[in-house]
């Protein structure tokens, strides 16, 4: 049986002025600033909203983060913060303490206000002040600031919710008055009439990290190329199951992908670069990457067909020689000279944290010419080579070879091929099997899980 927490006195003097909301009401001008977040806190849970809305508007914090109240959206509860707030804009002369700059909508663990409400109190100390200058505005200094409200947006191709329809129409009458801000931006399906316009309202240089996952008409695409280019502080673009018609011509896939990709000049903080089973990308990797303004900390190219051009381009792409993470899983390599790969990895040996070559069709030869250059990768931390047919004589070289990367604490690996009966299957008994154990122990590796059944190994041609 779990115990929970006594409630503090904060949180008992909450609760006892609550007992009377219309106290309550009138004395918040001169409640002491450290009884704000647990009295706010109280009022929302039993659901006080006129008490709320006064909160709202004598809120002496720079910010207030109502979706850490939420474990899922509440439209009854954003309709009373922004009755608040419209009351407050109708006022001339604000409340003395008010200081609010910020309403966040987003989603925080369960014990963020009893963190965060210490360090804004803490903050507004004398103390605190003294600091920390930007606490000193005033409501009429604050007042001029529009207000702004941060957001993490999923946009669907369905209808938005009772939730992100109260503020989309909230934003839509006062956006002269307020800045609507979203650093994790989500689309899924294809794009509507409502994404865009959902996208005009928001202040697009505050998007951080944008995942597409939806199927593009060319026009779509189009129409929405220029929203990515006003984003300049992006920093992570993940773009997964993204396609095309298959009657669209070479020619035209190649032109639509210029559209795209040319809005990447305009990108000065583009760091983390995904994408995921996109067809379009073979044959247009350089047009791509080629575009990119700042060199790369995560590459991550998973289930995409390459051609050989595409493969060879990524040793020499200027914007790849700073790599921390390099994700190709899924990449058929095959029929491929991995002469480009350890050419990478040679050039992005002292930065390079993760290696995933997970389900590459990596065949024994390939990974012996790649070996020298892998361990050399002082900072390797991870290192995932799944799902790859090879022979036990190699894996041991490979362990071999990494038993000197001091920092690498998570590998994956497969089972060897000599673990497999004659049937295809995995006999994890048999006596080559317990030998790859013990030299696994005897070269002193830190193997998370040191073999992991692989994929059936295909039968000789």
């Amino acid at each position: 049986m779990s115990i929970q927490s006594p409630p503090t006195l904060l949180e008992l003097a909450g609760r006892s002025l609550l007992s009377d909301q219309s106290r309550a009401v009138l004395d918040l001008e001169d409640l002491p600033i450290e009884l704000f977040p647990p009295l706010f806190v109280e009022a929302f849970s039993r659901g006080h909203t006129e008490v709320l809305k006064k909160m709202v508007q004598a809120w002496p914090f720079t910010c207030l983060p109502l979706g850490a109240l939420m474990r899922q959206p509440q439209p009854e509860m954003l309709r009373v913060a922004l009755d608040g707030l419209d009351m407050l804009l109708a006022q001339q002369d604000r409340p003395r303490r008010w200081k609010l700059q910020v309403l966040d909508l987003r989603r925080a663990p369960r014990n963020f206000w009893r963190t965060w409400s210490g360090a804004m109190v803490d903050a507004c100390s004398p103390e605190g002040i003294k600091k920390n200058q930007t606490l000193k505005l005033g409501p009429a200094t604050a007042a001029k600031q529009p207000l702004k409200i941060f957001i993490d947006l999923c946009l669907t191709e369905g209808p938005l919710n009772e939730f992100l329809t109260l503020l989309f129409l909230w934003v839509t009458q006062r956006r002269d008055r307020l800045h609507l801000c979203c650093k994790r931006l989500k689309i899924f399906g294809e794009p509507t009439n409502q994404t865009r316009k959902f996208l005009r309202l928001l202040q697009l240089d505050s998007v951080q990290k944008v995942e597409v996952n939806c199927t593009w008409v060319p026009s779509t695409l189009v129409a929405c190329a220029p929203f990515l280019g006003q984003m300049r502080n992006l920093r992570k673009l993940l773009v997964s199951k993204f396609c095309v018609p298959a009657h669209t011509s070479p020619e035209e896939q190649k032109r639509l992908l210029a559209k795209l990709t040319s809005q990447f000049r305009r990108m000065d903080c583009l760091r983390k670069f995904c994408v995921d089973a996109v067809l379009l990308l073979e044959g247009h990797l350089e047009q791509v990457l080629g575009h990119l303004k700042t060199p790369l900390e995560t590459l991550s190219i998973s289930n995409c067909p390459l051609s050989d051009s595409d493969w060879n381009y990524l040793s020499r792409c200027p914007n790849t020689s700073q790599l921390r993470r390099l994700d190709l899983r899924g990449i058929k390599l095959t029929n491929f000279s991995l002469e480009p790969l350890k050419i990478l990895l040679e050039t992005v040996a002292a930065t390079l944290k993760s290696l995933d070559l997970e389900d590459c069709e990596i065949t024994d030869s390939q990974l012996q010419a790649i070996l020298p250059a892998l361990s050399r990768c002082s900072k390797l931390r991870a290192l995932c080579f799944f799902q790859n047919r090879i022979s036990m004589s190699v894996l041991r070289d490979l362990l071999c070879h990494t038993a000197t990367l001091s920092k690498l604490c998570i590998e994956l690996y497969p089972a060897p091929l000599e673990s497999y009966d004659t049937q295809g299957t995995q006999d994890f008994q048999s006596s080559d099997d317990q030998r790859m154990r013990k030299d696994e122990v005897a070269v002193g590796k830190r193997v998370a899980q040191p073999v992991l059944p692989g994929p059936r190994p295909r039968s000789p041609k």
